[in-house]
């Protein structure tokens, strides 16, 4: 069972395929949610060896960062191997 957790959103560093997916309306609609009710659904980070890397929730980690949170609730996972 994963255990949530605070990760500082500094040390999560998202791969360059992904950054290409970003949707600005996606993100606002996103922080508007998250203003009114919080950060429900954790994102998934698994580790690098300088931080984290993001495995799922870019648009999630993107609306905190735009809202100049520094936290971001979510679950350490392992990284799958080929």
């Amino acid at each position: 069972m994963l255990k949530k957790q605070v990760f500082k959103i500094e040390t999560i560093r998202v791969p360059v395929k992904r950054s290409r997916t970003l949707d600005s309306e996606k993100v606002r609609e996103i922080a508007e949610s998250i203003l009114e009710q919080g950060q429900i659904t954790p994102v998934l980070v698994r580790t690098d060896a300088d931080g984290f890397i993001l495995v799922e929730g870019y648009h999630r980690l993107e609306a905190l960062r735009a809202l100049g949170e520094a936290l971001i609730e979510g679950y350490l996972v392992q990284a799958r191997k080929h």
